[in-house]
């Protein structure tokens, strides 16, 4: 392996790192509608379990509000069943032709543990990063072995921990961002 194919693979692992973390904080709900709020439902669908977006499109009416339209009108039920079965503390309503979900607003106890939960989320993050620099700081190291000069092998290390301050500091930049997302009342 050479110095680029260290550091080019470095990068898109914590590139990786980043957009997992983004999938993860997209999930935790910070008293807004968000239609990804429901992306861990699975509805019974013909006799397997499938995740509601492929049943139903959903969508915000408001900040408080989602709209869940499925595309066959014998799935209301059932959709409506898996929403109460996620235990996600959503009250829908189905009106027989589209199913609605009021957001009720965060307690202040309910977001202290949403901000705890993205932490713990970020945290991860930080570790699967670091866990990629101690990786590509090893193979700088077996460069060295194999004759590249010390030199070199200093500078690439010192290119492999900036890009991992780059990448941690995004993981803060996301986690100040979603604090304040589920903070702001």
């Amino acid at each position: 392996m050479d110095e680029k194919t260290i550091l080019d693979t470095a990068k898109n692992q914590m590139t990786k790192a980043i957009q997992h973390l983004e999938t993860e904080l997209s999930k935790i709900r910070a008293g807004k509608a968000n239609p990804a709020m429901l992306d861990n439902v699975s509805v019974e669908y013909y006799g397997s379990k499938v995740p509601i977006s492929q049943t139903a499109s959903i969508n915000t009416l408001d900040a408080r509000t989602l709209v869940i339209q499925p595309w066959e009108k014998n799935m209301l039920t059932p959709i409506e069943k898996a929403i109460q079965a996620a235990n996600l503390g959503f009250n829908p309503q189905n009106d027989g032709t589209i199913i609605r979900i009021s957001i009720p607003p965060l307690t202040e106890e309910r977001r202290k543990e949403l901000v705890k939960l993205s932490k713990q989320a970020v945290e991860e993050s930080k570790v699967a990063i670091r866990n990629i620099r101690k990786e590509a700081m090893e193979h700088a190291k077996k460069l060295q072995k194999e004759g590249v000069p010390e030199d070199s092998v200093k500078a690439l290390e010192q290119k492999i921990q900036k890009l991992t301050d780059e990448f941690v500091a995004k993981c803060d930049q996301h986690f100040s961002l979603k604090e304040k997302e589920i903070l702001t009342v």
